[in-house]
């Protein structure tokens, strides 16, 4: 699997985001913004298609191909790709305080933490629906590792389209989130005018 070695925060630096994104801590005091050279119109498309893969942790061929599917959908094909994006099994285990950054959640449903209404499901890019309960599994729940997690994470605003009990450990998907909803700092107009020259 490709894997990228480029530390997070000077990856966070090149592109312009907030490491808090990503749920680290901000530990850089450096400027985010690079100075300098003017940015051609296909670089800064290019930038916002590269913040979204880095954000959600998605390699180009799933990127292209979740692209594909949010063109086929009813609507707009940006705000689609974005609610396909945050419906990603891992970015719902992040959003619901079950894990630390993206990364760990990715891990998390990789280790067979995590169940979809009462299944196994080890799939980081896993679709969720309006109405799956997401939920850790009972074996794990009482984990030093758990533990940890949701003593860090459990203080972080849950989104509304997402109902957490963090007794249990266990979530619900009310619905699937509009644009609004997704707090993500990616131009997703940018990306679709890149894809579709």
């Amino acid at each position: 699997m490709a894997v990228n070695k480029v530390p997070v925060l000077k990856r966070c630096r090149s592109l312009g985001l907030e490491p808090s994104v990503l749920g680290y801590d901000k530990k850089s005091k450096r400027n985010l913004q690079r100075s300098g050279r003017k940015v051609s119109e296909y670089g800064l498309q290019l930038k916002e298609k590269q913040k979204a893969k880095f954000i959600y942790g998605v390699l180009e061929k799933p990127f292209r191909n979740y692209y594909e599917k949010a063109d086929r959908m009813r609507g707009l094909t940006g705000p689609n790709l974005m609610t396909i994006l945050e419906s990603r099994l891992d970015n719902v285990i992040f959003r619901l305080g079950f894990a630390r950054t993206r990364k760990e959640a990715r891990q998390i449903v990789d280790h067979k933490f995590v169940t979809v209404n009462g299944k196994v499901v080890n799939i980081p890019s896993y679709l969720v629906k309006a109405g799956d309960v997401v939920e850790i599994k009972e074996s794990k729940k009482n984990i030093q590792r758990m533990k940890d997690i949701v003593e860090v994470a459990g203080g972080r605003i849950v989104p509304e389209w997402l109902d957490v009990d963090a007794e249990k450990l266990q979530g619900t998907v009310k619905e699937l989130p509009s644009r609004e909803q997704i707090d993500v700092p990616v131009n997703e107009m940018l990306i679709v005018e890149l894809y579709s020259k």
